[in-house]
């Protein structure tokens, strides 16, 4: 799918083809941008880049530290030689998400237009200081395993996944640099801080919190009061926080009317 590969000083980044793109895709923690290809092979007729974030699959990792910050600037470093004139539409899911919004609120001449896939609200878990994390269990057990074993792992996990959606998720697991869990995390401004700073119109797209999803629909309304610009969020039931994975269909619907409007 991704037929240009490159790098830009640390962060490697992949282009469906020599055009300039104009979406950006913007991983969660622990994927990779390979993640973004079965979506993208759902869709048709999008010039598309996606980024490896710091740390992740084949990006390098700066000794300084790691958060939000951090990855708008590596975002910015990247469009600001791969990308269109005019800005992209910039998409990201869970930690790109949040980096998206950074990145649409202090570079809008280079982010035209945003989509949020269940960002993170900018509170650190309970009982987690920012300046201190360590790597989750779940994520440790994932990298003692074998391949088959990770992808064997994710269809038992999320059945109602496509199966296409798994290797790629698992392959992202191996990837990720142990090192990072070193860093200092650096302290997260709430998403309603940047949604304030962002003129551009931004779509949220959440699950269901039950099922693991990190914005209710309380904490949606309270990001439409908060937004600077057009604004919308979408509900899609029966998903959790990857709403790409646990209901395509209705995600791609939502993504692809966006993308229509403004890309």
């Amino acid at each position: 799918m991704f037929g240009v590969r490159g790098r830009t000083a640390h962060l490697a980044w992949y282009r469906t083809d020599e055009a300039a793109a104009e979406v950006a895709f913007l991983h969660g923690f622990s994927d990779s941008a390979q993640c973004w290809e079965p979506l993208l092979r759902a869709t048709s007729g999008i010039r598309a880049l996606a980024i490896d974030a710091r740390g992740h699959g084949e990006s390098g990792l700066p000794e300084e530290s790691f958060g939000y910050a951090a990855h708008r600037d590596d975002a910015a470093l990247v469009l600001s030689s791969q990308s269109r004139d005019g800005g992209v539409v910039v998409v990201g899911h869970s930690m790109g998400a949040m980096s998206a919004a950074y990145l649409a609120a202090s570079r809008p001449d280079l982010v035209r237009a945003v989509v949020l896939e269940d960002p993170p609200t900018g509170r650190p878990p309970a009982g987690q200081q920012d300046e201190s994390w360590s790597e989750p269990s779940w994520l440790a057990d994932l990298r003692a395993l074998d391949l088959p074993s990770r992808i064997a792992r994710g269809r038992s996990e999320d059945p109602d996944w496509p199966d296409d959606e798994l290797e790629p998720w698992a392959e992202s697991k191996a990837q990720l640099n142990p090192r990072l869990f070193d860093l200092p995390f650096q302290e997260a401004a709430p998403l309603t801080d940047s949604l304030a700073a962002v003129a551009c119109p931004v779509l949220l797209i959440h699950g269901d919190t039950e099922r693991g999803s990190l914005i209710s629909t309380e904490y949606a309304e309270r990001c439409a009061r908060a937004a600077g610009g057009e604004f919308r969020a979408v509900h899609i039931a029966n998903a959790g926080h990857s709403v790409r994975r646990d209901n395509r269909p209705q995600y791609l619907a939502e993504l692809t009317t966006f993308l229509d409007r403004h890309r």
